[in-house]
């Protein structure tokens, strides 16, 4: 299970982004991390996953927030 282990390892991780580039490739990591596992989870439906994959997803929206900036 080294993709869960590194979903886990990507959420604890600071994400104080600095530059934009920055903010781009975490969101296409972050991207690439829950559509990994929610192949799993189609398999296993496994609650635990379920509940990474949300977790990353809230991450996921701050930062594309962040990106689009104030309107």
């Amino acid at each position: 299970m080294e993709l869960i282990e590194k979903a886990v390892e990507f959420e604890q991780r600071k994400h104080t982004f600095k530059t934009t580039s920055e903010r781009i490739e975490a969101s296409r990591e972050v991207k690439d991390l829950i559509l990994s596992l929610n192949d799993i989870y189609k398999v296993d439906k496994d609650q635990e996953i379920m509940d990474l994959m949300k977790r990353l997803t809230a991450v996921k929206q701050k930062i594309e927030k962040r990106l689009k900036g104030r309107p």
